[in-house]
């Protein structure tokens, strides 16, 4: 997108900026299906004037807010360019990337661009990326470093991309297999209350992670791999007494291991492999007086060379909007009256235990 002078003088105290769009981008891409795209913008900076006039847009106001439509826009087109359509969210995040670097809350190391158009898997149609900066930041991290740790609320895509990057290692053959792992403690339940064999028992754990599998590979594929032990989907307990060379290991819900079952977990780290960890510190679910392992963690190994603890937040939620803001308004209350989650430490919630 091109600058271009206008000879309207804007008034005293305002600031004024022209953007041409190039002709070889329609202008619904920009502006978006009704002009839901243009809508976002104006909703982000009430105090300016934005006008579209053919592939001419103008914006007047305040001069940081003009700053950063410009910004915007220029990000927008970076995008476009690489065919990858704009929506409104990622004009909402664009926006808050930029605000957020315009205001020292974040570094500004990566734009908006680089963050949307990062692609990590692509399967049946359908591309991988990072919505966030600091989902972004978390996917680096996966590629530097042996062990990461990705913790941060529901709905923040911790295991989601970790689930991908792991795909995507055993597509590229970084690995031989990807081994998928989850303590089998719920809320308010035990194994022995199920009906069922042990495998039907342990299944509803693990749905979750299967899931994520049918959307990253061919389904039909998926049990033929997992038949020859490529993938393999199995309660922690089971990695006891294993060294797991050559694999992408994903541990998820590690706020319910034990300190013990962490570090057994950890200690099964073999020669050419990788261990991304998932979890929520504000969703435990051990019994009163169980410590959670991911709570502890953090203060043995950060800092440890070749570990690192990618940590997301709310910003980072890319479910529905309300998730989100339910997410802050949780923390709100907790901090308000000491509780976890609404409930008090250490005390018996209707979901169940809550772990110190």
């Amino acid at each position: 997108m091109t600058q271009t002078p206008t000879a309207h003088t804007p008034a005293q105290g305002k600031a004024r900026v022209q953007f041409t769009v190039p002709a070889q981008h329609p202008m619904v891409t920009v502006l978006g299906s009704g002009d839901s795209l243009l809508r976002v913008i104006e909703k982000a900076f009430p105090g300016a004037d934005i006008h579209v006039r053919g592939n001419e847009i103008s914006a007047v106001g305040d001069a940081t807010d003009v700053a950063l439509i410009s910004r915007v826009f220029d990000e927008m087109m970076l995008v476009l360019r690489t065919g990858q359509p704009m929506t409104e969210d990622a004009v909402e995040r664009s926006i808050a990337m930029l605000k957020a670097s315009d205001s020292g809350e974040s570094d500004g190391q990566e734009t908006p661009a680089q963050v949307l158009t990062q692609n990590i898997l692509s399967s049946r149609g359908r591309t991988i990326r990072p919505k966030t900066l600091n989902q972004k930041r978390y996917v680096d991290a996966i590629d530097k470093h042996t062990i990461v740790f990705g913790i941060g609320p529901a709905g923040t895509g911790k295991t989601y991309l970790a689930m991908a990057k792991a795909v995507q290692a055993l597509q590229s053959k970084q690995v031989n297999r990807i081994i998928l792992t989850r303590p089998a403690v719920e809320a308010g339940e035990r194994l022995g209350f199920l009906p069922g064999t042990l495998y039907e028992k342990i299944d509803p754990y693990l749905r979750p992670l299967y899931d994520a599998l049918h959307d990253m590979l061919d389904p039909d594929s998926i049990p033929r791999l997992m038949a020859a032990g490529t993938i393999e989907v199995a309660p922690l307990a089971y990695m006891r007494g294993r060294t797991l060379n050559d694999a992408f290991i994903i541990l998820d819900e590690a706020q319910n291991t034990s300190p013990e079952q962490m570090k057994m977990f950890l200690t099964r780290l073999g020669f050419d492999s990788k261990i991304v960890i998932t979890g929520d510190v504000t969703q435990v679910d051990l019994p009163d007086g169980t410590k959670s392992g991911l709570r502890q963690v953090q203060d043995i190994l950060e800092g440890l060379e070749d570990v690192h603890f990618s940590r997301l937040s709310s910003h980072d939620v890319v479910r529905h909007k309300l998730v989100g803001r339910i997410v802050d308004a949780y923390e709100k209350y907790d901090s308000q009256h000491g509780t976890e989650n609404g409930t008090h430490k250490g005390g018996r919630g209707r979901s169940g235990h809550k772990g110190k």
